[in-house]
């Protein structure tokens, strides 16, 4: 019997082909298992795990022995998100396990959030001063970016281990050796088993900068929930919602992780801040905004590949159509977002740095100069260094070419151009 993947597997490199197809082949066969026990039995006892509002907010408490979730602003996207996770998601057991789970991590993370709050009262006290925010059409060099920037020991990036477990606030004397790195790196485990494409498709580590949409997560007002899982209400609703409670919570998790383990300016990613850049500059009116842009029918295409091996293991049901329709109804309006905000605030036009993709690729560290030029920072020599070390150790396809076409996806190259010809029009983008 053949697997979802399994061709494209053996294609690979020879040297590690057959260990690689006999993991894959291994994790595929125990997630079926597992998923089928969960369709022959019922999915609402006990034994399962919940998506019940009201009993994922008590085991929470439970868990931590607190019972203030903060601000209540979270409480409408949370249920919105629960009632699609239950009624479109079309979640397999594995994908219940994960949303339970993952929701319940999240609320216990609001609760320690407010409780150090109320012990540390100079946290609320903390200055975020010029943060820059790296953005962009996803795929398109941002996470590589953030990376490279985050090796400069004057800038501080949000860890992945700082995002995921943040209370207590961390401290700069323990920054490298905190218990919840290896907790961290043990999860990170799991979402190798769950999807052994993802370090294929995209770079993360306990120590690496994590996006803001794992920040916002917290407030429940997030696009990892929509990339993760089908949810047509949730995604419905988030489109048109006021982003400022997300902003205004993302700033007060900045002060949380700032209070003991500061840096000179943080350094901040995630391509969906194209879709809320009004409410960014409402609540961080100082911000420097990194614009990363790629040739859109690449963008479109390694995105719809991600998005699938981001929602395979969670259901049973992948319609690549959809997929392809999301993918590119969101970063189209993203991009007629973006580009109307530059048009309307010229005024804010030295706030922007623009990076081609291309330009990236042939000359990382010479863009960055020039980066640190506009924003009048200062690239010391060892920072400099500590960005070379990072590239050689990490170079482009270091855990595989990601193999994509749009077609798969139900898009035409042609047709998704002429779509998107306003943005190349506008940044002066050239085709890849």
């Amino acid at each position: 019997m053949d697997f979802p993947g399994q061709e494209r597997l053996k294609m690979g490199d020879n040297g590690q082909k057959s260990r690689v197809v006999r993991r894959v082949l291994f994790r595929q066969r125990l997630l079926a298992v597992f998923n089928a026990f969960g369709r022959v039995f019922p999915q609402n006892g006990s034994a399962f795990p919940t998506l019940g509002e009201p009993a994922l907010l008590e085991k929470a408490g439970r868990l931590t022995g607190l019972d203030d979730f903060g601000d209540e602003s979270f409480r409408e996207p949370l249920g919105i998100l629960l009632q699609a996770l239950h009624t479109d998601a079309r979640l397999n057991l594995v994908g219940r396990i994960a949303a339970h789970n993952d929701v319940l991590r999240l609320l216990c993370n609001r609760l320690r959030l407010v409780d150090d709050r109320k012990k540390h009262p100079a946290i609320p006290d903390q200055i975020i001063s010029r943060p820059l925010f790296i953005t962009g059409l996803p795929r398109s060099g941002s996470t590589l970016l953030h990376a490279l920037l985050a090796q400069d020991p004057a800038l501080r990036a949000p860890a992945t281990w700082e995002v995921m477990y943040p209370s207590p606030p961390p401290e700069r004397a323990r920054i490298h050796s905190d218990p919840r790195l290896a907790r961290t790196a043990r999860d990170l485990k799991w979402l190798e088993l769950l999807m052994p494409d993802f370090k294929r498709v995209h770079l993360i580590d306990a120590r690496l900068p994590q996006e803001c949409i794992a920040i916002t997560e917290m407030a429940f007002m997030s696009y990892v929930f929509e990339s993760m899982f089908f949810l047509s209400p949730y995604r419905q609703w988030h489109e048109d919602v006021d982003k400022v409670p997300a902003y205004e919570f993302h700033r007060g998790f900045l002060q949380h992780l700032q209070w003991r383990c500061p840096g000179s300016r943080w350094v901040l990613k995630a391509p969906c801040h194209l879709m809320a850049l009004e409410a960014l500059f409402q609540v961080y009116p100082d911000a420097g905004i990194i614009m990363t842009h790629r040739d859109p029918v690449k963008v479109l295409g390694s995105c719809t590949s991600f998005t699938e091996v981001l929602r395979s293991p969670f259901t049973d049901v992948v319609d690549r159509k959809t997929i392809g329709v999301d993918v590119r109804d969101r970063w189209e309006k993203g991009s007629h977002l973006a580009v109307r905000f530059r048009q309307d605030r010229e005024v804010l036009s030295g706030r922007f740095f623009d990076i081609m993709y291309l330009d990236f690729i042939r000359d990382p560290i010479g863009l960055i100069r020039s980066l640190y030029e506009h924003f009048e920072m200062h690239l010391t020599n060892a920072a400099e260094e500590a960005m070379l070390r990072f590239l050689t150790a990490n170079p482009q396809h270091k855990h595989g070419v990601h193999r994509y076409a749009l077609e798969d996806y139900g898009l035409d190259p042609v047709a998704e151009r002429r779509r998107f010809q306003f943005y190349m029009d506008y940044f002066r983008l050239g085709t890849e």
